[in-house]
């Protein structure tokens, strides 16, 4: 059987999209006669914690940890209330940032390049050196972020002469707040060219949208390869719907993502239709700011919303398929572009009308179109948005309100691990 070690930071105990992706690649591997070592911190600071995610975790898989020193932890000492924001992705925008904020934020970009895990490299690069040799391990992957973790698997590679496989679940110096770090020019630089020696040292590199294909593609001429996240359909239990015509949106809902478009059709209509106005709720699910909050109140619709805050996994799944319709919020950026959100691939199995709203280059829109599960409208369509509302609205209150899906199995966490095990075999 073939050995990989996946050398992570987010394992649970964490909770959100972060530990998603490769707990359940590590799920799934075995069946594909290819045997998972997974590397963590021993005392990681995760922002949020799921514990049922745990128990996914099978016992005959070898999970190593050791521990890791986290500067931004002397930091939650004194400025606790900034840095829990922050750490959870709460990033404002530079001119949105107070004095505490513009300090803290310009200590994180700039003293700890490429992220505050930077202090975990040498240890983990001495401490996996030696089990890499004990155990005759020929196979990494290092998936990011941090990307301090790249920074271990490209000294590795060097020390030991690896197959090495660098998975960005997000973009690096392209991801949507790196402009909010307050950087200097030399750090800026140091992200690049830290950027630039990963994508250029990995062997393979794996992203999860065909924008961040092409985004990588301009820096590197290293294989690229697309593996989306996914959903899992195992012990998934049937629920009713909602009485209500209920618009849920699932995970953190913050500043840079506030579509006030969205609210704004949402508000009209509870004006213009009685009907509406008696039998719609906005329920949100996950952390939601407090500027987003403020919006939602001065646009009407407070009467309307049901803040349900951060809940276990197996529970967002569960107000995934009990809703009317299933909202998803992208930012109307540039960087936004790049991400598909891990949400959408557990949208679709949950087979509610989903309706999106992002920039106008996206990878959504076709997965929308191919599966059959939604639409997508940019910033600019607030006359096609309202009227798709109330299409489904009518659908609804005429008790005909579903979704006829296809292909969404090619999005499910087997088909992506079948694909991963088999660009990992190619290379054998």
């Amino acid at each position: 059987m073939k050995k990989v070690l996946i050398i992570t930071y987010y394992w649970p105990p964490a909770g959100g999209p972060g530990v998603q992706r490769w707990l359940k690649f590590v799920k799934y591997l075995p069946e594909h006669h290819i045997h998972p070592i997974v590397y963590c911190p021993k005392n990681p600071s995760y922002p949020t914690l799921d514990h049922t995610l745990s128990k996914e975790v099978d016992s005959k898989i070898t999970v190593l940890k050791h521990p890791i020193k986290e500067p931004l932890r002397f930091l939650k000492m004194l400025f606790k209330t900034k840095t829990n924001t922050l750490s959870k992705g709460g990033i404002p925008d530079s001119k949105k940032q107070g004095f505490f904020e513009r300090f803290l934020l310009f200590i994180r970009g700039n003293f700890f390049v490429p992220d505050a895990r930077i202090f975990w490299v040498k240890p983990s690069i001495k401490f996996l050196s030696s089990y890499i040799s004990k155990h005759q391990i020929d196979t990494i992957i290092t998936t990011g972020p941090p990307h301090s973790v790249h920074l271990i698997g490209m000294q590795l590679k060097t020390q030991h002469h690896l197959q090495w496989y660098a998975d960005f679940r997000d973009p690096w110096t392209d991801i949507s707040y790196h402009k909010n770090l307050n950087l200097t020019h030399s750090a800026k630089q140091k992200h690049l060219e830290l950027e630039r020696q990963v994508l250029n040292t990995s062997d393979h590199i794996i992203v999860t949208s065909s924008q961040t294909k092409k985004l990588f593609s301009k820096i590197t001429k290293h294989p690229i390869s697309v593996i989306t996240n996914g959903f899992d359909n195992e012990n998934r239990s049937p629920v009713p719907l909602d009485s209500e015509f209920s618009l849920t949106h699932i995970g953190s809902l913050l500043d840079q993502r506030n579509p006030m478009l969205l609210w704004e059709v949402l508000s009209e209509l509870t004006e213009e239709l009685p009907d509406f106005k008696s039998q719609f709720q906005l329920v949100l699910v996950g952390n939601v700011s407090a500027e987003i909050r403020a919006t939602i109140e001065s646009t009407g619709l407070k009467s309307y919303l049901n803040l349900v805050g951060s809940v276990a996994h197996n529970e967002a799944v569960t107000y995934q398929s009990k809703t009317q319709v299933l909202l998803l919020i992208e930012a109307n950026t540039r960087e936004a572009s790049y991400i598909i959100p891990g949400k959408l691939f557990e949208y679709l199995n949950a087979n509610r009308p989903i309706v999106a709203l992002g920039p106008k280059q996206s990878d959504i829109p076709s997965i929308l179109e191919d599966t059959n599960t939604g639409f997508y409208f940019d910033y600019e369509n607030k006359s096609a948005l309202k009227s798709h509302i109330l299409t489904l609205y009518k659908r609804y209150k005429n008790n005909t309100l579903s979704v006829d899906s296809k292909q969404t199995e090619r999005f499910s966490r087997k088909y992506c691990t079948q694909q991963l095990a088999e660009l990992l075999k190619s290379s054998s």
